[in-house]
């Protein structure tokens, strides 16, 4: 028999990611007449043997010092079986689902374990750990001019007759581009004048996406990063909303897009808005000609994705890290002057390694208390993006990112594509990959601008479990506007609605204010210790403080089950066994409840 299980405390210590010149002790277990040995490179490196040494009858062990710096590690084993018939070499491999791993005899089918190694914890600040955010989508929340007029109305673009209109693309025929963006109105007055409902909610943070200038409704093409987009307000309003939320104990961070401009910035300035000399496309003695990529000036150029009306910005182009993030005079240090907590920055895979650390540099100068997260779709412990293995979450740079994977489970699992078994493995691979602190600094959603609104992908019945999911695991919960209000749609533009406030759906608004609150007044929840497991096809989440601990089930099947806690199968060990089987046998409906608190 072989095992190892980097999950169990007996088999690697310490659990998950290790910290630059940390020891990790490995323990293999085998029988029989066998030699074994440890297998480990660093990414795209050397493999490096270490000879492990039998301890006991079954048991074989050696220590690994990581003292080389911060990267990625992959190690698997290999054993030699001695026999009459001489040695045979066996390998032994990590399994699809983590955990327990098991042997093959091709080294071609080997998948090796990973090792995060990182510099050390990189703790977010105890205002972070205790939020539950709302994403507002600003055009789309509320409009706080007292007779609903709209802001300074753009050219060339339309307003909807009434908020409850859909929103709808007008699209010229013969290039497939926006020919008219369209607008509702929300503004920052609007978000300020919905304090109440917010903290009534239990909303304590906002993470506003863009809001400077720019042609869009949606704002990701900026046109001036130093001026806040009127449609939403003036400089004096957005000061009010920071000062009127840090009054309210609430606090905020900002959308951040460096990877890119609007083709009509004054940066770009294709359509020469801001005059014949200004932007890159005007002139290549532009100041800003260098922040471009061009194939064949003016009318050649690269773009984010194809977007004709998105430049791709060069974020190694020195002009530019300075103009974001490096001086006083920055783009960053004018808005951090403003006392907002924080930045989300937008697609974090094209920014380079260097200017997320930049811009994380930037904001621990500045005070120390605000947050850096990124856009990041997938583990973002070993991302790779355009051939290169990114160092996100090593270290001095983002502290968490927007954690999509935990919302694919999440869906999957209410729609029964997958098994809470499958669920509870790729949940505590993640934990393994992440540093904790990063672990607990992402930002946990089930619906943003980018996605389908969480109601359209599960459906009124799944709600319940989608919505606990997601306020109970590691991690920072946010709430998409209006989920709480029963908002449905597709994908963009669809997912862009105006907020329905005077149809708020009421069951759903109270499934959002019960998992807030019970988030809010549980520490468990914000700080705690994690477990997860399954008993049959229910999921369990343990989340373990100093003073207390509590077990949540999500029940997926049409009818309710009736389990025994102590049958439940933990991934990680536990010292709770003695206090489960005290609760005895329970009943647990379809839907997601906490079964005991102890």
């Amino acid at each position: 028999m072989y095992s190892y299980n980097p999950w169990k405390i007996f088999h690697k210590e310490p659990f998950g990611a290790v910290r630059n010149n940390q020891l990790m002790r490995i323990r293999f277990v085998a029988d029989g007449d066998v030699s074994v040995k440890m297998v480990i490179h660093r990414d795209f490196g050397t493999p490096h043997e270490f000879e492990m040494l039998r301890i006991d009858e079954r048991t074989f062990e050696t220590v690994v010092t990581f003292d080389h710096g911060h990267a990625l590690y992959f190690y698997h084993f290999e054993i030699v079986e001695q026999s009459d018939w001489g040695g045979r070499r066996l390998y032994y491999s990590s399994s699809l689902l983590g955990g327990e791993g098991y042997l093959v005899e091709d080294a071609g089918l080997i998948r090796p374990f990973q090792v995060t190694v990182f510099d050390g914890e990189d703790e977010t600040p105890d205002w972070y750990k205790n939020s539950i955010f709302y994403q507002i989508f600003p055009d789309r929340f509320f409009n706080g001019n007292l007779d609903s007029h709209i802001n300074a109305p753009k050219a060339n673009s339309f307003l909807y007759a009434q908020e409850s209109d859909d929103p709808f693309y007008i699209k010229d025929i013969k290039t497939g581009e926006i020919a008219r963006w369209d607008f509702y109105g929300g503004n920052i007055k609007g978000i300020i004048a919905k304090i109440p409902y917010l903290k009534e909610l239990g909303v304590n943070a906002l993470y506003l996406n863009p809001i400077f200038l720019s042609k869009s409704n949606h704002r990701y093409d900026t046109l001036d990063y130093m001026r806040i987009d009127p449609v939403l307000g003036t400089e004096a309003d957005f000061q009010k909303l920071v000062d009127k939320l840090h009054e309210n104990g609430m606090h905020i961070i900002l959308d951040g897009v460096f990877s890119h401009v609007g083709d009509d910035s004054e940066y770009f300035n294709r359509f020469g808005t801001f005059g014949k000399e200004l932007g890159a496309a005007q002139s290549k003695e532009s100041p800003y000609y260098e922040w471009f990529k061009f194939i064949n000036w003016p009318e050649d150029y690269k773009t984010w994705w194809g977007f004709k009306n998105m430049p791709e910005v060069d974020k190694n182009s020195p002009s530019f890290q300075q103009f974001i993030y490096g001086g006083k005079e920055s783009v960053l240090s004018k808005w951090n002057e403003f006392g907002i907590d924080g930045w989300r920055i937008d697609v974090a895979d094209e920014l380079p390694d260097s200017f997320i650390r930049g811009i994380r540099k930037n904001l621990t100068d500045t005070d120390g208390q605000k947050v850096l997260i990124g856009e990041v779709w997938e583990d973002a412990s070993n991302k790779l993006a355009y051939n290169q293995r990114r160092n996100y979450i090593l270290g001095e740079a983002l502290q968490g990112v927007m954690n999509y994977p935990l919302r694919d489970l999440i869906i999957n699992y209410v729609l029964r594509n997958i098994s809470a078994e499958e669920v509870a493995s790729q949940l505590m691979t993640l934990r393994e990959n992440y540093p904790k602190s990063i672990f607990y600094g992402n930002l946990n959603n089930i619906g943003s601008h980018d996605t389908e609104r969480i109601l359209t992908m599960v459906g009124e019945k799944s709600m319940d479990i989608a919505i606990g999911m997601m306020f109970v695991m590691p991690g920072v919960p946010t709430i998409y506007y209006g989920d709480e209000a029963g908002m449905t749609g597709n994908k963009d533009p669809e997912n862009r609605k105006f907020f329905p406030w005077n149809d708020i759906h009421e069951p759903f608004y109270t499934l959002y204010h019960y998992w807030a609150h019970e988030r809010l007044e549980n520490e468990a929840l914000k700080t705690g210790d994690f477990n997860v497991g399954f008993v049959g096809n229910c999921l369990a989440i343990l989340r373990c403080s100093e003073h207390s601990s509590s077990i949540y089930i999500a029940n997926p099947n049409e009818s309710s089950v009736t389990i025994n806690p102590v049958d439940i199968i933990f991934l990680r060990d536990h010292n709770l066994y003695e206090d489960l089987s005290l609760i005895g046998v329970i009943e647990i409906a379809s839907k997601f409840s906490c079964l005991k608190r102890f």
